[in-house]
């Protein structure tokens, strides 16, 4: 699918420029900030908004001007959307009649689906007295059922929790394998980016400011918005040093190594993940390639603690394990040692 100068007025709020390309069997998550556009652009893409400029081809046919009903897509939302007066089985075989019109195939397929996402037991029961994450399954596979090119998904996980979206990235991840789905999924969460997305868009105020794989995006960050947006360390610094792959980094009184093939005198943007920094309170427990910092803020954010270290001008943030923060004791003004491997670090010409 191609999405090419696509722009959308709708009242106070519009879309720019979006370009997307999508390979077939490909999984494409869109994040951003609430109100980014993110769901105006799956839904134009459906086909429930109209554009100002732009076109939407979709395997070599261009989509921009037919109703949502022939274009080949199927979308789901978080709210499930299921009919109340049906069954599961018949919520399912709804997305799939004008497809499959012999009985028996239908019936299988049905069943095959409904093996896939692990409701085969539910195909008799109304959707009221389902659990939300047994609802959202059966509208997945009724979204699936009928072999849609494309399948959009808008915050399909956002009103379960946590264990029970675990669960339905497991069986979404299967059942895009199994049916070679092409799938553009809008999230909040990077956890679901992480865990399913081939590539990532990420939007901020009508437009896609940057859009490549997840780790390309996650480590090299198009600007200061998307660092922030993703929790990405960014700092200036100067080439003083190398040796064969290694290069050495000065970035304000800090010396890092990192894997990366610039001259001595270049200047560089060095990107590090709040995961990739190990702390610790003794320096001889990882040796001589750390430097000092101080705890300056300490944020509990479930599982995980956000910590804020500070050296002079430099503010890096890392990620800790709850129980390792404890183990080390830290605080506000404690003194840390902080320890990044050279391949955890990437780097960027200036």
């Amino acid at each position: 699918m191609r999405v090419e100068n696509l722009s959308v007025d709708l009242d106070s709020f519009h879309l720019r420029d979006i370009n997307l390309r999508v390979e077939k069997g490909e999984y494409v998550c869109i994040i951003g900030p609430t109100g980014a556009g993110k769901t105006v652009l799956i839904e134009t893409i459906a086909g429930f908004h109209k554009p100002s400029k732009g076109r939407i081809i979709l395997e070599g046919e261009d989509i921009t001007c037919k109703p949502p009903e022939k274009r080949g897509i199927s979308i789901v939302y978080q709210d499930y959307m299921l009919f109340p007066h049906m069954t599961v089985y018949e919520n399912i075989a709804y997305g799939a009649r004008k497809k499959i019109r012999d009985k028996k195939s239908l019936e299988e397929e049905i069943m095959r689906i409904a093996g896939i996402m692990g409701i085969k037991h539910l195909l008799d029961r109304r959707p009221e007295t389902l659990s939300g994450g047994e609802q959202q399954r059966v509208a997945i596979a009724r979204a699936i059922i009928s072999k849609p090119k494309l399948l959009l998904m808008d915050e399909p996980f956002s009103a379960l929790d946590t264990r029970t979206t675990e669960k339905l990235r497991d069986f979404v991840k299967r059942v895009a394998s199994e049916y070679g789905l092409t799938i553009i999924h809008v999230t909040h969460d990077i956890v679901d980016v992480w865990s399913l997305a081939d590539k990532v868009a990420i939007m901020n105020n009508g437009r896609i400011v940057q859009y490549g794989e997840v780790e390309e995006v996650f480590s090299r960050p198009a600007d200061n918005f998307v660092a922030d947006f993703i929790d990405v360390n960014i700092l200036d610094g100067e080439i003083v040093g190398s040796s064969r792959d290694v290069v050495l980094i000065r970035a304000g009184d800090i010396l890092l190594k990192a894997k990366a093939n610039t001259v001595i005198g270049q200047h560089v943007r060095v990107f590090i993940r709040p995961e990739d920094i190990y702390v610790t309170t003794e320096q001889k427990r990882i040796g001589s390639e750390c430097f000092r910092a101080v705890v300056e803020k300490i944020v509990e954010n479930g599982p995980y603690i956000h910590l804020y270290l500070s050296r002079n001008e430099i503010v890096l943030k890392a990620i800790l394990t709850r129980g390792y923060a404890k183990c080390l004791g830290l605080s506000p003004g404690r003194q840390v040692y902080v320890h990044i491997r050279p391949e955890n670090i990437r780097v960027a010409r200036t």
